[in-house]
Order: C-alpha cells, then sequence, then structure tokens
C-alpha cells in the first residue's frame, strides 16, 4: 500500500468516526424537535441533553482531525473543494456554531419562550449541518469538483447526488441517534419513553433504507464513476450495510437494544465505506486520484507518526468518556434529575 493510500485511509477512518459519533449527536436533535409541547417533550429533551452533554463537544474531534488531514496531505484538492463547495461548507459551519450555542443557552434560558427559541435553533441545525455535509460529499462523488480552480458554486451542490446524499445523511443520524436513545431511555428505566422512540426509529429506519436504494437510480445516471464503484469493488459492502440494517429494524423489534446499537453501527459504517471504496482511486473524482493529490512525502510521513500519536494520547480518554455515559449510575442519574425537574 502506497503512502498517500496509508494517509488517505487514516482521514477514512476520522470521516467513518464523525459519521457514527457525530452522526447519532446530530440525529437527537430531530426527536428533540418532535418531542412535542414543553410538558409532553420534557422527558425526551432531558433524555437528550443527558446522552450527548458529555459528548457534543468532543465529537467534534473528528471533524478536525479530517480536515486538517485533508489539508496537509492532499492541500491542492482541499483548497478546489472548499473553493467550489464554500457554501454548504460554510452554512454546514453555520449549523455546528448556532447548534452549540442554542445546546448551552437553552440549559439557563430564563423564560419559556426563550427555551422554545434556543430549542428550535438547536434541533433545526442539528438536521441542517448533516444535510449540507452530505452535500458535500455528493459533490465530489459525482466529479463537479475540479482539480485546480473553482467550480460552479451551485451546481456542485445542487444536485441529485448532492440532494440525495443530503437526506440520506440526515436519515442516518437520525437513525443512529434513534437506536441510542431507545437503549439510554430503557437503561434510564424509561419504559414508556423508550418504547415510542423504538416506534419512531423503526419509521426513520424504513422511510431511510427506501431512500437509499431508490437513490441509486439517479445516481447512476448521474455520478457514473461512483455508481460503477458502487456495484464492483463496494458490492460487499453495500450488501453488508442492508444486511445490517435489516438486522437492526428485527433486533429492535425484539427488544435486543444492545445488540441493536451493534448493527446500526454496522449498518451507518458499511454505508460511508461503500462510499469510499466505490469512490476509489479518484479523491476528486473523475478530475485527481489520491496519488496525484498528495503532498509532499515528508508531510505524509509526519500525518502517519502524527496519526500514531493521537492513537495512544487522544483514543483512550474519548473511549473512558464514552464509557462512562454507558454505566448504570450514569443512567440512574438522568431518573433522578427528571424527577427533580417535575418536582
Amino acid at each position: 500500500m502506497s503512502l498517500p493510500v496509508l494517509v488517505a485511509a487514516a482521514l477514512f477512518v476520522g470521516v467513518v468516526a464523525y459519521a457514527l459519533f457525530g452522526g447519532a449527536d446530530f440525529g437527537s436533535g430531530f426527536f428533540d424537535l418532535t418531542a412535542g409541547d414543553a410538558r409532553r417533550g420534557a422527558e425526551l429533551r432531558t433524555l437528550v441533553d443527558h446522552s450527548i452533554g458529555p459528548v457534543w463537544e468532543a465529537n467534534h474531534v473528528w471533524l478536525i482531525y479530517v480536515l486538517v488531514m485533508w489539508w496537509t496531505g492532499f492541500p491542492e484538492s482541499f483548497a478546489s473543494a472548499t473553493s467550489t463547495l464554500i457554501l454548504p461548507f460554510l452554512l454546514a459551519l453555520l449549523g455546528i456554531v448556532l447548534r452549540g450555542a442554542a445546546f448551552a443557552f437553552r440549559k439557563f434560558a430564563p423564560t419559556l419562550g426563550q427555551a422554545r427559541l434556543y430549542g428550535a435553533v438547536f434541533a433545526g441545525s442539528s438536521l441542517l449541518t448533516p444535510f449540507f455535509l452530505g452535500t458535500v460529499a455528493g459533490g465530489i462523488a459525482s466529479g463537479r469538483v475540479p482539480a485546480e480552480g473553482r467550480g460552479d458554486l451551485w451546481t456542485s451542490w445542487v444536485n441529485p447526488t448532492s440532494l440525495f446524499g443530503g437526506v440520506i445523511a440526515v436519515g442516518t443520524c437520525v437513525f443512529l441517534a434513534g437506536v441510542f436513545l431507545t437503549a439510554d431511555a430503557d437503561r434510564g428505566g424509561h419504559g414508556s419513553l423508550a418504547r415510542g422512540l423504538q416506534r419512531r426509529t423503526l419509521a426513520v429506519g424504513i422511510a431511510t433504507g427506501v431512500v437509499v436504494f431508490a437513490a441509486l437510480v439517479p445516481i447512476t445516471r448521474d455520478a457514473p464513476t461512483l455508481a460503477a464503484g458502487l456495484e464492483g469493488r463496494a458490492a460487499p459492502l453495500v450488501v453488508v450495510s442492508a444486511l445490517a440494517g435489516l438486522a437492526t429494524l428485527v433486533l429492535l423489534v425484539r427488544w435486543r437494544l444492545a445488540a441493536a446499537r451493534v448493527a446500526a453501527v454496522v449498518a451507518v459504517g458499511a454505508v460511508i465505506s461503500g462510499w469510499g471504496v466505490g469512490q476509489y482511486p479518484w479523491l476528486l473524482v473523475d478530475e485527481v486520484t489520491l496519488q496525484d493529490a498528495a503532498g509532499a512525502e515528508a508531510t505524509l510521513v509526519g500525518l502517519l507518526v502524527v496519526v500514531g500519536l493521537a492513537a495512544v494520547i487522544v483514543l483512550p480518554p474519548l473511549v473512558y468518556l464514552f464509557r462512562l455515559t454507558q454505566t448504570a449510575a450514569w443512567s440512574g442519574a438522568l431518573a433522578s434529575r427528571h424527577g427533580d425537574q417535575q418536582g
């Protein structure tokens, strides 16, 4: 395996990690948005705050990792992509900033009206951000980003592949969040809430699966290089994703929530990995390959050294943080917090 491919693989690990961890974080906004009024939705919104509160900032480590790896390892393609797709990038960034601010301000809002406003901003931006990031992926995968210079500022992301990519990104985020929140609610002793989340997650999962397979038709016409890769080398990952998605639905129905979480992670991870494998060896599809886009050899070696250090220094604390939020004591704190709010 060549040095540029190794760096690209390390970069793509960050893409998958952000899709999984950040995706589950973003998807919680849908359930917050549709929770109901202040009284009926209090229990679910408390669950959302409790579940994502310790990790919502940590998840963005993966986005920073991806951007820095891309910028330093493949600088010219990074410049072309960010200049061509500047509008969806800025809208996604705006969503991240508004979401974080609203999530923090909602907890200290002095009036119910302000809390509702901040809640709406949090929920709306939680859905808009993955949508625009999905359009970025679609613009690259459909060959609309040139190797040098700037492509069209609008058609580069307002096209069938990008729009379907945005919708699929939102659907997978909501599905992941639903599976995780259902398990969190059940572990915290909120049986009725868990059952309601289960039903909604099943509906979202089925709808997202339909959209994914419906998108194959326009993508075949709009992004033939990606489509050929999905039908060829990435076909096993597509099959794994479909089977894991179906297994997640079955496990949810059978109330095997721990196993459903694993299956959901496999399903979404396989979808993202299938996109990467299907696009290989292109970095910017039909424009520049990984080999041709790579920066200086010394830079690539330095990046791999940094990745190794990060695996030793950064990953263990992140793993420990996530493990802490899955303990019985942490779940018990949710019930106590909700009881205090009712009181």
